[in-house]
């Protein structure tokens, strides 16, 4: 579909089932509106080849019918734009250079995620992102030791500024970040740097403004959206009346062709799927039986299919935040077939818990059970995390903003959103953090706002903190393997002294078994008696309350435990801890 390039010319085909002619008028015909007419084909589709039409050139489509006035239309396929509302460019994914791109996506239980806005990530002084700048800054993330990017939508929009999550042409990069080929060498150079790209795809609505396929080919019933859109109740979302009509074949063919297009044109790993419970119901209400979209259930069943039986290794991850565990289980046991899914008891109980000011009213039971996450699903099928686009935006503050108003970099601040990164980095789930997570960012998330790069020189502790759990959470150094498995116990949830204590493992013996110690009060402790999975020496891997961190942590004397104490919490030996105030300690079990 699309403007496809051949040796020697182009062919371009479009579906506008109630146009009486189209016609396909650009540089190489120099603008005839009526120069090239494409033949009907059967179900609606019109095509034509063009010789000596050529990447590079701008085209558009001419959709005439009768008694009407003739309508000039981006191609909905467009894989090049030169802005929202100007031409579509013919673009040959052939020319690009993939060669050496050998890359191997990483296994579930190795992802740490990234999650970045282009235009605010790299903006340079008055300069929003582009991709080039993105690029330039992945040996950061390389040596942050993530092992995945989540890119928030990059396709065209309307403007020059945005979140991403409005649009306009869904096969297109937004053209100021740059161009198809500057995305490509971005995904290139950081599968170079050993790091995957998961792009966010926006299915759930399209829009809702600088919208070429707006009634299309002039039909529409009820003034909505025409051939691409519900013409009924079901068009109607937050972002206006542009909910796709997944029950058309060709409107699922539409976005089935885009979701691939990206993970096999651009070698993208793998694809986040914007709100996809207002795929599947027409408010995002999971109960209520008269919202559901059947129509939009068996599309994202279908799509899953798709990926699986061309590129099962990529990731598919849904956000639905309704606590639905069928969004994650097999297309065959009647599920919508997604690899993982945003986990919203996660970051609304653990933020809650390390924002809450009372260290009396923090309820640890509810932090435990947040960490062990729900029993019917994999491990690796949730998504952890503190911050996101959504969770840092729109009246809602960073974490340490939220700890304390106005003093984002004091030590209460520091402190407690530093438990609630390790908390994302040792629960048995896949680890996410937001952009400027790992440098103390504190201003709320914004697309006319950049990053501040100079918070890496002045929280360089912070940074290094963040690189540390991302090291042990990976197993780099061979000695943690268990928070890579999907192995976890609670040892101890002491909602009395505010004090957790877990388990985590994937075989169990020394260099897999981990024991993470959670203190979430702002008062030292020292010796406490705990249960130990099995006897022998456990050496600390990261005191959160280390000096190297910040200099006003307290480097509280935290040491390696024995376990050769008495029967204790199931276990058969118990260690005798001591934990700083506000802190995390993981420990390793040596031998």
């Amino acid at each position: 579909m699309g403007a496809v390039p051949y040796d020697g010319g182009t062919s371009f085909r479009v579906w506008a089932p109630h146009a009486s002619g189209v016609y396909v008028t650009g540089d190489f015909n120099d603008w005839n509106g009526r120069a090239h007419g494409l033949g009907r084909e059967d179900g609606g589709y019109w095509s034509i080849e063009v010789p000596g039409a050529h990447h590079g050139q701008q085209y558009q489509f001419v959709i005439t019918r009768d008694g009407a006035d003739d309508l000039w239309r981006i191609d909905p396929y467009a894989r090049m734009v030169t802005n929202s509302v100007g031409n579509a460019v013919i673009y040959d994914h052939g020319s690009f250079d993939w060669s050496g791109d050998d890359f191997d996506t990483p296994v579930w239980d190795d992802l740490v995620i990234y999650e970045l806005h282009v235009g605010t990530f790299a903006a340079e002084g008055h300069e929003r992102g582009t991709f080039e700048r993105t690029r330039h800054r992945l040996g950061y993330l390389r040596d942050l030791g993530v092992s995945a990017i989540h890119v928030m939508p990059p396709f065209e929009f309307a403007g020059d500024q945005s979140w991403g999550y409005n649009p306009a042409h869904v096969f297109s990069v937004e053209s100021a970040y740059g161009t198809p080929d500057q995305f490509k060498h971005l995904v290139k150079e950081a599968h170079q740097h050993g790091i995957a790209v998961i792009l966010d795809i926006v299915l759930n609505h399209l829009g809702p403004s600088d919208l070429a396929v707006w009634q299309f080919d002039g039909w529409s019933e009820n003034d909505k959206g025409g051939i691409y859109f519900y013409n009924d109740h079901r068009s109607n979302t937050p972002w206006g009346d542009t909910r796709p009509d997944y029950g058309r074949p060709e409107v699922r063919a539409f976005l089935r062709d885009c979701a691939l297009e990206w993970l096999e044109q651009y070698h993208v790993d793998g694809l986040r799927f914007d709100a996809v419970n207002y795929i599947r119901t027409v408010d995002g209400i999971t109960h209520d039986e008269g919202n559901q979209i059947r129509e939009g259930w068996e599309f994202l069943q279908w799509l899953s299919d798709e990926i699986d039986a061309r590129q099962p290794w990529k990731f598919t991850i849904a956000e639905d935040l309704q606590r639905l565990s069928a969004i994650v289980q097999p297309t065959s046991e009647g599920g919508a077939g997604f690899s993982a899914q945003w986990d919203a008891d996660f970051v609304h109980t653990v933020r809650a818990g390390i924002i809450e000011p009372d260290d009396a009213a923090r309820h640890v039971d509810g932090i435990a059970s947040a960490v062990h996450g729900p029993l019917d699903v994999a491990w690796t099928s949730r998504v952890l995390y503190t911050e996101s686009h959504d969770e840092i935006a729109n009246g809602k503050a960073r974490v340490p903003e939220s700890i304390h108003p106005g003093d984002a970099d004091s030590w209460w601040a520091k402190k407690r959103s530093a438990i609630g990164s390790a908390l994302v980095m040792t629960s048995p789930g896949v680890p996410m953090i937001f952009q400027g997570q790992e440098m103390l960012e504190d201003s709320y998330f914004r697309d006319d706002e950049w990053l501040d790069w100079s918070k890496v020189d002045a929280n360089t502790g912070i940074v290094a903190l963040h690189r540390h759990l991302i090291s042990l959470r990976r197993n780099r150094e061979g000695r943690t393997a268990g928070l890579r498995g999907p192995g976890l116990t609670m040892l101890r949830v002491d909602d009395e002294r505010k004090i957790l204590v877990f388990h985590r493992y994937r075989h169990s013996g020394p260099g897999d078994d981990v024991v993470v110690a959670v203190n979430l009060t702002d008062q030292p402790v020292a010796e406490y008696a705990v249960g130990l999975p099995a006897p022998g020496p456990w050496a600390v891997e990261l005191n959160s309350d280390a000096e190297m961190y910040s200099p006003d942590f307290g480097s509280h004397e935290v040491w390696d435990v024995t376990a050769d104490g008495p029967e204790m919490d199931g276990c058969e030996q118990s260690g005798v801890l001591t934990l700083g105030p506000y802190s995390v300690v993981i420990f390793s079990r040596a031998g």
